[in-house]
């Protein structure tokens, strides 16, 4: 038993060097991402103080911008690959080929973005408004939401050349820069949120409309930190170096690119707009199911950063072993990664736990709403472990290149299970929005255990970059 339990330690338990390392890389990612979410909710709140339209207005674009967010997320994580293999490679060239294939890819991607939702923008939105016999105004909703929208596109290919830099950034082992271009934009969406949507220091008052105003000038800001200093830094940066002399990839090198990355962007856009079906599902039961959820899954996020940043830590860590061609240690470290993660995803659930009933206090809304939000944030601190134990999976079958089993993992599943499972609860029985809402995650247990299998087997490690 005694010789049991030593090797467990070493199996999932690393050393002092191994958690110093993991947290130089994590730590920084968690503090953007955390910082990112925090004043998300500070600015959930400051347009939640103005009423339950304003907000669930807010609440169903950001669930639309989502899904374009992470297929720009999916559209550079093939490339992403590449570029950490590239990296412990040590091959700045490949480095510029990603950067390239990326730059391409966020111009196609944010181009059909702005098109599509200036185009069907109010037609999306009015599928999620549903139930106006629970006290909400749809009309002032939907105008809310229109407003919004339209300035926040502005913010859209800012964002997009952010990712661009950023992740590269990331990729190479820099996560420091992208971490001080978080805070800044933070700041200024912050104060600008202050100034603007209620008309301080002789600004005017602009609700929802100065809340987008403010999220644009952040976009703009973060881009600026992270393009200078990368640009001036030229030492640190050698692929840079050049970078613009064309931005044309070769052929081959495009097919590899795109074959390893499609799944991953087909990927990211059918799961979130898989969430965006499931927030849609929960909105037919009304107005203030939108508002609670928005406010459940904002609070949430300032928690689960933690565990997210785990598997960015993958993504980097895993993927430079990989790319030295150092299996080995990148079974044994990941293994520690993800144990790590699901440790700290059973105190950050406790959390989440003890406090769901005080945070919806702070929103001017109604008691329904509030109530529904403390509902909602209870399971998903039941089932945090949970979401760690899929997200650091994900990112290590991701790291070596399995996008097709990723996809399989993730949207389709979604699709083939947790849609369905919404869609038919929420349209076809009485059941409260509360049960719904945990048989979602109760169907994810399954993927917990393939995961589990997948990743033990190892079929996630390969060397993607020795032959491109």
């Amino acid at each position: 038993m005694v010789k049991t339990g030593h090797s467990l330690r070493e199996k999932y338990i690393g050393d002092r060097k191994f958690y110093r390392r993991l947290l130089a890389i994590s730590v920084p990612i968690m503090v953007q991402t955390g910082i990112t979410n925090f004043v998300s909710l500070l600015d959930n709140i400051m347009v939640g103080r103005t009423g339950t339209e304003q907000m669930s207005g807010v609440a169903i674009v950001n669930q639309l911008l989502f899904v374009f967010y992470l297929c720009v997320f999916g559209g550079f994580a093939g490339a992403g690959i590449f570029t950490a293999q590239y990296y412990g490679a040590g091959d700045e060239e490949g480095i510029r080929h990603t950067f390239r294939y990326k730059m391409l890819m966020g111009i196609v991607l944010c181009g059909a973005a702005v098109t599509v939702f200036l185009c069907f923008g109010d037609r999306l939105i009015g599928h999620y408004l549903h139930g106006s016999d629970d006290g909400g105004d749809l009309a002032a909703t939907l105008s809310y939401a229109s407003d919004y929208l339209k300035i926040i596109l502005i913010g859209l290919p800012a964002f997009t050349l952010v990712q661009v830099y950023a992740n590269t950034l990331r990729e190479c082992g820099e996560t420091v820069v992208p971490m001080r271009a978080g805070l800044i934009a933070v700041a200024v969406n912050l104060a600008f949120n202050y100034l603007l949507i209620y008309g301080k220091l002789g600004f005017p008052r602009l609700g929802v409309r100065g809340a987008a105003i403010a999220t644009v000038l952040s976009r703009f800001a973060e881009m600026s930190v992270v393009v200078i200093w990368t640009h001036i830094h030229r030492e640190k940066c050698g692929y840079i170096k050049g970078v613009y002399k064309t931005l044309a990839v070769p052929a081959p090198l495009v097919k590899k690119y795109f074959i390893t990355g499609s799944p991953l962007l087909v990927n990211e856009a059918l799961w979130s707009a898989g969430m965006a079906v499931l927030t849609q599902c929960y909105s037919v039961r009304g107005l203030n199911v939108v508002a609670g959820n928005n406010i459940a899954s904002t609070v949430s996020n300032v928690f689960n950063v933690v565990f997210f940043a785990m598997g960015d830590s993958i993504a980097i860590i895993i993927g430079q072993h990989l790319g030295a061609g150092n299996f080995k240690k990148a079974k044994e470290e990941d293994s520690k990664i993800i144990a790590f993660a699901v440790f700290i995803a059973v105190l950050v659930g406790a959390a989440i736990f003890a406090t769901s009933p005080f945070f919806p206090r702070i929103y001017n809304t109604t008691e329904e709403a509030k109530l529904i939000a403390t509902r909602f944030l209870m399971v998903q601190a039941i089932f945090t472990p949970q979401m760690a134990l899929l997200h650091t999976s994900y990112f290590t079958l991701r790291s070596g290149g399995k996008t097709i089993v990723t996809f399989l993992f993730d949207s389709v599943f979604m699709w083939a299970v947790s849609v369905p499972v919404a869609f038919v609860l929420s349209r076809f029985t009485q059941l409260d929005v509360i049960w719904i809402f945990a048989a979602v995650f109760l169907t994810e247990l399954t993927k917990c255990v393939l995961g589990v299998i997948l990743v033990k087997k190892g079929v996630w490690m390969n060397n993607i970059v020795k032959s491109a």
